[in-house]
């Protein structure tokens, strides 16, 4: 048997002979055709993995959904399952078919049972109908008929209202009775009319009922316009009243609202240049306000309603500020809250307004020297923020988090003198979110991870302590990641947990004791395995600093020979908002690694969910963006696996991974040789106003500058990609123009690809195919197919 294979090529006489092991075949189509398949290989291949658990008020009932089995007739897909905690009743939550029939008139298209698409939904009138949103409206399904009927439109009132303004969130100026507010007591309505507010009579019911007079007034009863009040006389057109903002005091003797004085209205414009329902171009503006752009300046006001007057509200404590949020009364009446957000985020504070003489105190105050995450303290997707209030006894004590002492913490302040009682909280680990506060037992039930030594310090575990700091207890030991749902009355709770390597379990526990009362749902794997599907491999190694651990993922190649050496692509997003490498399972498939690539994910320095000086290297300097921890894990992952070629490392991203792609090949050449960059912001005064100053600051400065990949473009070595999507809505469009711009001044060589009509992230299988190109090309030095001359493909014909 041949132990090798002789090439040999008429080059000066010489014979050439390569060992069989360094050869390969070239890369074919059959080999992209395997490689973005892969992700529809393994769809559908895991069984009843349990997802998104909803508790019905009012009983010990519950939904969540799980994944099927292909049935005869029917595709993999989806159901959901109704069960009573109590009882241990488990069922179909409905009937999955005729429901779907239902819905398809509803959604005016075709629904399948294994498929049905519920978005926000609920169970009402005692669970006999389902309430859904879809098309900014309220729908309502009787689930014994299962005849859906549109119950309401939404409104701006309603939490999942689209106003379709792009990134502008400011209250409008509208002047419209109609939307009028009522008094708590009744017997009053409030709303604003030529930018000033009025107040007038609720209208009367009957014929026979003559309306209230308007507090104060000495008119008649007559309900026409001369019984209305205007209790304002400052508002204009430049600086006026929102009606969306007005909020009633509980006795109906005061009202607060803002008044609002418009900032710069940027607009960014958009060409399509190829419009899918006309030949020439279309032209469109989005309002998007940037880093550095005037603000709009909000101004809380006081009435008294009785005495039409304005009662003066001093802003020195507020005085620029990023964003003020809702107006909130005491139940008592003696005051209002609201949250000021300071330009730059710098300073956070709560602020109480006195409801008699409108004297403003600051009841919390949270400096920081880099910046306050305000977003709020929630375990989803990105873990985005490290805000939490919870306002007791109608504020006598408030729940704060705040990262004062390093570490995402708990205190609890006493609400009246604005003094910190204690801290409930301390340790060298991360609040994650706060499920549920029981005022009565005065305990906190909240989710923390880093807390277990030897574990990997992502992984989010349940807890309950006392609000005095005592009996922490563990809800959900496993060493997993964890997300807990608790019942509405707090009788129960439902451990969801997985890891990458761990299919998804659901458990259902009491909370008194967290006894476990059932094992609700254990997905299973044997098909996706058989398919050939292999989960990453966790890997972490010290960071810049020598001892703090850097965490990330590798996926081998799926033809993996340990005896060979492969190129290794990380996959980057390092925005501060969050934390990426995937901890719970997910039955993911990395295209590349069919083509013979080690494919890699890192959370470095500069992310979330670690200590607060972990997440502090991004402030000013999102160019960082944790690649002195990346490089160091690399070279660590290469010195324990001979096949991990660290001299050949490419880096693809998109968004704010386009940045950092980017950015790999202008600060860090000498580690990255080829990157792909999607949709990048890559001057951060080009991106939205709000992510970009909460990371980079405010005032604009040069820090804005020396992190910009525009400024920065003279310094490309390597191999560079950009796509674009002519119609980005996220990161607009002339961000990568800019680049291009710059690279051509600078005579670089690079490559571009514009997606007509294409959105955030834009490509599709065709940019993804391109990607792979890029990559055999540099990366693996190999030819790719001439696609020009393949047969046709799938893609879009005229």
């Amino acid at each position: 048997m041949l132990q090798r294979i002789v090439w040999s090529m008429a080059l000066c006489g010489v014979l050439l002979v390569v060992p069989a092991s360094e050869l390969r075949a070239q890369i074919t189509p059959a080999d992209y055709d395997r490689a973005l398949g892969l992700q529809e290989k393994y769809r559908g291949l895991v069984d009843h993995a349990p997802a998104a658990p909803m508790w019905i008020e009012g009983t010990s009932h519950f939904i969540y959904r799980r994944s099927t089995v292909a049935a005869a007739g029917h595709d993999a897909g989806q159901e959901y399952v109704w069960v009573d905690a109590k009882s241990g009743t488990k069922r179909p939550a409905f009937d999955h078919g005729r429901l779907a029939e239902a819905l398809a008139k509803v959604y005016a298209a075709p629904v399948k049972p294994e498929s049905i698409p519920l978005g926000k939904y609920s169970l009402v009138d005692h669970e006999t109908a389902m309430e859904l949103t879809h098309a900014n409206a309220i729908w309502r399904c009787d689930l014994s008929t299962y005849q859906c009927s549109k119950k309401r439109d939404l409104t701006h009132d309603d939490d999942d209202f689209d106003e379709g303004d792009g990134y502008d969130f400011t209250p409008k100026a509208i002047n419209d009775q109609a939307r009028a507010k009522p008094s708590p007591d009744g017997k009053w309505m409030a709303w604003v009319k030529n930018y000033n507010v009025v107040v007038g009579p609720m209208k009367a019911k009957s014929a026979d009922e003559k309306p209230p007079a308007v507090p104060g007034s000495k008119k008649s009863n007559a309900p026409d316009d001369r019984e209305n009040i205007v209790i304002s006389e400052d508002g204009s057109e430049g600086n006026y009243y929102a009606v969306d903002t007005l909020v009633w005091s509980p006795d109906s003797k005061h009202i607060a609202v803002y008044r609002i004085r418009p900032g710069y209205e940027r607009v960014v414009d958009y060409i399509e240049s190829s419009p899918a329902d006309q030949l020439q171009p279309k032209h469109s503006t989005m309002i998007y306000p940037k880093p550095g752009d005037v603000l709009p300046l909000y101004q809380p006001v006081l009435f008294d309603v009785a005495a039409h007057r304005e009662i003066q509200i001093d802003n020195a404590l507020f005085p620029n500020p990023f964003e003020l949020t809702s107006l909130v009364w005491w139940k008592d009446a003696r005051g209002f809250t609201f949250e000021y957000n300071q330009r730059g985020h710098q300073l956070y504070r709560v602020i109480e307004v006195d409801g008699a003489n409108g004297a403003a105190r600051v009841l919390i105050d949270e400096p920081s020297k880099t910046f306050v995450n305000y977003e709020p303290l929630i375990r989803e997707q990105y873990d985005s923020g490290k805000h939490f209030r919870k306002d007791l006894d109608d504020g006598k004590e408030i729940v704060w988090a705040s990262e004062r002492d390093g570490w995402e913490h708990l205190y609890l302040y006493d609400g009246h003198t604005g003094q910190v009682e204690r801290q409930i909280t301390r340790g060298e680990w991360v609040v994650r979110a706060v499920d549920r506060v029981d005022e009565e037992k005065r305990e906190i039930y909240f989710e923390a991870s880093g807390m277990n030594p030897g574990e990997d310090p992502y992984y989010a575990h349940g807890y309950k302590i006392g609000f005095d700091g005592t009996g922490l207890t563990p809800l959900s030991p496993a060493a997993a990641d964890h997300w807990l749902n608790y019942s509405v009355d707090g009788k129960y709770y439902l451990d969801t947990y997985s890891r990458i390597d761990l299919p998804p379990v659901m458990e259902l526990h009491r909370t008194g004791d967290a006894s476990l009362v059932s094992a609700v749902e254990t997905a299973g794997i044997s098909r996706l395995k058989a398919a050939g599907w292999e989960p990453a491999e966790p890997f972490h190694a010290p960071g810049r600093d020598g001892k703090t651990e850097i965490w990330g993922v590798i996926y081998r190649p799926r033809q993996f020979d340990s005896a060979k050496k492969y190129p290794v692509i990380e996959d980057i997003y390092a925005g501060p908002q969050g934390s990426f490498v995937p901890k719970g399972f997910n039955a993911r498939a990395e295209p590349l690694t069919e083509l013979g690539f080690v494919v890699v994910q890192i959370d470095g320095m500069g992310t979330n969910n670690r200590s607060r000086a972990f997440h502090d290297v991004a402030w000013h300097n999102l160019k960082d963006a944790g690649f002195e921890d990346r490089i160091l894990w690399h070279k660590a992952a290469a010195a324990k696996y001979p096949w991990y070629d660290v001299s050949r490392v490419g880096i693809f991203g998109t968004s704010s991974g386009g940045q950092s792609s980017m950015g790999a090949l202008l600060f860090h050449p000498e580690f990255y040789k080829v990157a792909a960059s999607n949709s990048g912001c890559h001057d951060n005064r080009m991106d939205k106003i709000w992510w970009n100053e909460q990371w980079m600051g405010w005032p604009v400065g040069p820090q804005y500058s020396e992190s910009s990949n525009v400024d920065n473009a003279w310094r490309l070595k390597g191999k560079l990609m950009l796509v674009v999507g002519e119609m980005d809505h996220n990161v607009p469009p002339e961000s990568t123009y800019q680049v291009v711009d710059r690279l051509i001044k600078a005579n670089k060589d690079f490559d571009l690809l514009v997606v007509p009509g294409g959105e955030h992230g834009a490509g599709g299988k065709y940019g993804q195919r391109k990607l792979m190109d890029f990559f055999v090309r540099n990366l693996l030095s190999e030819k790719t197919p001439e696609w020009n001359t393949e047969e046709p493909g799938t893609g879009d014909k005229e």
